[in-house]
């Protein structure tokens, strides 16, 4: 299992080459859009951040918005180390968290916050996917140095 340190230098250095392969297969802004996604993914929005790492600690003074997450989902599950899985969880979860904050935040209550996404989503297929496809790289990255892509669990069902 890799350390935080490592997983971190290993976003930055593969980010790059991960955006040029992107921009050359997608176009250069969905390209880019990867490349970035793929950085965030790895040093923000990491399956770590059910643990105390270098991700949660990025986060900051948000950092109290995982700490639910941090509760509920053990380390190396399927929900936070899931390929696919995870990361869908993990955006789910900070949806929720824009729902509360647009409900208790008058200021950012406009209905447009969340129809320029769908609008942006729909205009812009190439990006969004571009955008999916950075972050779940990002994990698949993180999975492949853990030394197994596949969750705990997924072993103990092979082994039954």
């Amino acid at each position: 299992m890799a350390s935080g340190h490592i997983h971190d230098h290993s976003t930055i250095l593969l980010g790059v080459p991960f955006g040029m392969v992107s921009a050359i297969l997608l176009g250069w802004m969905p390209g880019l859009i990867a490349a970035l996604a793929f950085l965030w993914g790895g040093l923000w929005f990491s399956p770590d951040l059910d643990t105390r790492s270098n991700a949660l600690r990025r986060w900051g003074p948000l950092r109290f918005l995982w700490w639910p997450y941090r509760c509920l989902i053990p380390h190396r599950s399927i929900w936070s180390h899931g390929p696919l899985i995870g990361t869908t969880l993990r955006l789910m979860y900070v949806l929720v968290w824009m729902l509360i904050a647009v409900n208790v935040i008058p200021e950012l209550s406009h209905p447009q916050v969340f129809q320029t996404i769908q609008n942006w989503i729909g205009q812009q297929p190439r990006q969004a996917l571009a955008l999916l496809i950075g972050l779940e790289a990002s994990v698949w990255l993180h999975l492949i140095q853990d030394g197994d892509p596949l969750p705990t669990e997924w072993h103990r069902r092979r082994r039954q």
